[in-house]
């Protein structure tokens, strides 16, 4: 392998590690903010959510002491914030598990049948898949009005399960499990269901993780779908909830943030090799 000139590799490095601090700069912001009490963060960031500063606010990131005063608030005292919490974590995993049955057995159908205009549905999806979430909002609020679905998770739930991507993405990765696997199934009786739950999932697994890795951070950072679908705004998810907590209680806001961010945070750490895996397996770029 050709060895990269230290003239190109140390300036390169230098600019990846500014990137990184520019990036993590929020994160860590976030993270002390929790740490300070609600009375430090009214004195220094009080002008920024009450309009009232005249001239730019100085940025403040050590706490000048350590208080668990806004955690013991969220966590304890207040626990309308750890409910949408929850709430938020069970909408999304119902989201993943119903993303991940219809896109394993589209992408099945599509990687390894044939059917009728097989090549035009595919190209539809295709189709689908590039249109921006915004487009399709009013066309799902017709149907779930319809199915009378809307106010309810469902109405969350089942769009996003049917989203195309999900199919578009197991069709790419079951592309890639050799067909003598399943040429050797059916010569032992393997129904299709066995074949797609005990053979190309398994095959496939990492595509899947990465699949449910994608779907998850989607729905988790989801607005649009709640204020357009749901009516009642105690059914807003923590994505969409975080906003009112900016303006009604501003000192929770740096607790709500790190929650919000654990999730994606811990399944990132985690699965971070799946995710890379599942995509290379893929063949996306």
């Amino acid at each position: 392998m050709r060895r990269i000139p230290a003239m190109i590799r140390i300036p390169a490095a230098g600019i990846l590690m500014a990137a990184a601090l520019a990036i993590l700069l929020p994160v860590c912001f976030t993270l002390l903010g929790s740490l300070m009490s609600p009375g430090e963060i009214e004195y220094y960031f009080g002008p920024v959510y009450e309009g009232t500063a005249e001239e730019a606010v100085r940025l403040h990131l050590l706490p000048d002491r350590l208080s668990l005063e806004s955690w013991y608030q969220v966590l304890l005292r207040r626990p309308d914030y750890l409910i949408k919490f929850w709430n938020s974590l069970l909408l999304c995993t119902a989201i993943v598990l119903g993303q991940l049955t219809v896109s394993c057995m589209g992408g099945f159908a599509f990687a390894k049948y044939r059917f009728p205009h097989k090549e035009i549905l595919y190209y539809i999806l295709i189709i689908l898949m590039l249109m921006p979430v915004q487009v399709t909002l009013v066309p799902n609020y017709i149907v779930l009005d319809w199915l009378g679905l809307l106010d309810r998770w469902a109405c969350l739930v089942l769009p996003v399960a049917l989203a195309p991507f999900g199919t578009f993405l197991m069709t790419q990765v079951f592309k890639s499990v050799p067909d003598e696997l399943l040429d050797a199934a059916r010569l032992d009786g393997a129904s299709t269901r066995q074949q797609l739950v005990r053979i190309m999932i398994p095959a496939a697994q990492s595509g899947v993780v990465s699949l449910a890795l994608l779907a998850f951070i989607d729905a988790w950072n989801m607005v649009e779908q709640p204020v357009t679908f749901l009516r009642d705004a105690s059914r807003y998810p923590l994505s969409v909830f975080l906003a009112s907590v900016n303006s009604e209680n501003f000192p929770l806001s740096f607790v709500c943030g790190v929650l919000a961010l654990l999730p994606v945070l811990l399944l990132f750490l985690f699965f971070q090799k799946e995710l890379v895996q599942g995509i290379e397996f893929s063949g996306l770029k």
